[in-house]
């Protein structure tokens, strides 16, 4: 999973110079459609808008009752499940097992800032691609500098 969605991430970037093209406020509404559906029924997810997925061991931490972002409250039981919704494996227990199955588990240990809800429904995949674009611009830039 983690090797698609990695290849997922670079195609996106690849396109990135077509989807500026296009416009990015254009395609945010289908491409929040696309992505909603897609990592709905493999993860989960709830759209926040910032996905952790592939720091959280594509456990979306979203699916917490108490929407805990970096790591178990105080309230796991012994068997790994949630104290709030006992049926349910608590997502970081479920976390920390993916996590052990991706190449790069060290992310996991990062630190994971509050969400920002005013970003709940909105594509992280095309604010991610903009991210990686900006600081690869930002790169070549202080490069190119002279010293």
């Amino acid at each position: 999973m983690e090797s698609c969605y990695s290849a997922l991430e670079k195609t996106l970037v690849m396109m990135a110079p077509v989807l500026e093209r296009i416009g990015m406020d254009r395609l945010e509404k289908p491409v929040a459609f696309i992505e909603k559906n897609i990592k709905g029924v493999l993860f989960d997810c709830q759209m926040c808008g910032q996905c952790a997925l592939g720091k959280t061991g594509m456990s979306c931490p979203m699916n917490c009752p108490k929407t805990i972002r970096n790591g178990p409250c105080g309230g796991v039981r012994e068997d790994g499940f949630c104290e709030v919704k006992p049926d349910m494996r608590c997502v970081w227990v479920e976390g920390w097992s993916g996590a052990q199955k991706m190449r790069d588990s060290g992310e996991f240990h990062v630190v994971q800032f509050a969400v920002d809800y005013r970003l709940k429904g909105s594509s992280s995949w095309l604010r991610e691609v903009r991210r990686i674009r900006t600081e690869k611009q930002t790169n070549v830039q202080s490069e190119e500098a002279p010293s």
